[in-house]
């Protein structure tokens, strides 16, 4: 009889163990899945704010920090949320009527704090009374601060390899430009 009670005290053991551990992979897989649904919310304003031609709006995205990182369109970089936030706002002011195609989104939750988002984009829209179109891939570092995910990191880059871009006026600048 004792060997009968510990076979089925194991197989309780086992069961519940087995029980256990699928719940807890349940619930894992749900959490990534709520990560991915905010990281991606905020992505969509993000979208919605350069649709929109609003740079308070497309801003409030990214992390307010002097280390926030930018690597531009037009192989620059910004260090700085300030930088950036007067670029936008200056750029913002001369164009209209943008239109801006995602494709091929990606959200990779990396930990509960920290994802990335990738995909490729087609960007129309005028500039100074001029019609530009372009096009490339984009990549963002999205870090959780509290509540709130924000973008730590960006870097776009042209779909054409470098030779074959041509830079739309509204992205050429004075090259690097830091918080100092």
């Amino acid at each position: 009889m004792s060997k009968n009670l510990i076979t089925v005290l194991l197989l309780i053991l086992t069961f519940t163990a087995t029980g256990f551990a699928q719940n807890s992979k349940t619930r894992a897989v749900a959490r990534a899945k709520a990560i991915e649904a905010e990281v991606k919310s905020t992505f969509e304003t993000l979208v919605e704010g350069i649709r929109q031609v609003d740079a308070d709006k497309v801003m409030s995205v990214y992390h307010n920090d002097p280390k926030t990182l930018f690597f531009n369109y037009n192989g620059s970089a910004t260090i700085g949320w300030e930088n950036m936030n007067a670029n936008r706002k200056a750029s913002y002011a001369k164009r209209k009527n943008v239109t801006l195609e995602i494709t091929g989104l990606r959200v990779e939750v990396l930990s509960p704090t920290s994802a990335y988002v990738s995909c490729k984009w087609k960007q129309t829209q005028e500039y100074e009374g001029n019609l530009e179109q372009s096009s490339g891939r984009m990549t963002l570092v999205f870090k959780k601060w509290g509540k709130n995910w924000k973008v730590r990191h960006l870097h776009t880059s042209p779909e054409s390899f470098p030779s074959e871009v041509v830079i739309p006026p509204s992205e050429k600048g004075d090259g690097e430009t830091e918080n100092g």
